[in-house]
């Protein structure tokens, strides 16, 4: 990407469904690395939209949306549960498009998402699951701190039928 960024990072809304759905597309067709293949989130505008509204009024769930100017690039989410014993636990995840790698998008969404967690008064435990092979993001989420807990062996499996290892890493919020 040789050209600068006009980003704007927001909370997803309910009428942000086409684009989200549009974005998951694209990103799941460039990378292996997501647990999703080149069919996207298979939903429903309606039905994700209502997701959205869900997340938006969550106490423990949060999707950030990134733009370069009116362009949707990437979101950035931590899922929470409903169960009281582990309400305290966010999974996080990150999405980008390919022609934004490498320009710092991920730190900033990822320094994002811990101050929401700092703020957020019920997330104490950040956890989220990434292929080995994915140097990239081991060494993103190394850089804020997160620790491996556990390989995965057969963690998931490649487009050409190859097992591979997947980490479980987290961070706890203090």
């Amino acid at each position: 990407m040789s050209e600068a960024v006009d980003l704007i990072i927001r909370e997803a809304l309910p009428e942000d469904a086409e684009a989200v759905l549009t974005v998951m597309e694209q990103i799941s067709q460039e990378t292996e690395f997501l647990v999703m293949d080149e069919q996207g989130l298979e939903l429903t505008p309606e039905l994700l939209a209502h997701h959205l509204a869900a997340i938006y009024d969550s106490p423990n769930n949060l999707l950030l949306l990134a733009y370069n100017g009116q362009t949707l690039i990437g979101t950035a989410s931590i899922r929470g549960s409903e169960e009281k014993r582990v309400a305290h636990i966010g999974e996080i995840g990150l999405s980008i498009l390919k022609d934004y790698w490498g320009i710092g998008l991920g730190s900033v969404l990822m320094e994002e998402l811990i101050d929401w967690s700092e703020t957020s008064g019920c997330i104490r435990r950040l956890e989220l699951t990434v292929q080995n092979q994915n140097t990239r993001a081991r060494r993103l989420y190394e850089k804020f701190d997160f620790q491996t807990e556990a390989v995965m062996a057969r963690g998931a499996i490649s487009d050409e039928g190859e097992f591979l290892d997947v980490l479980l890493m987290s961070r706890l919020i203090d």
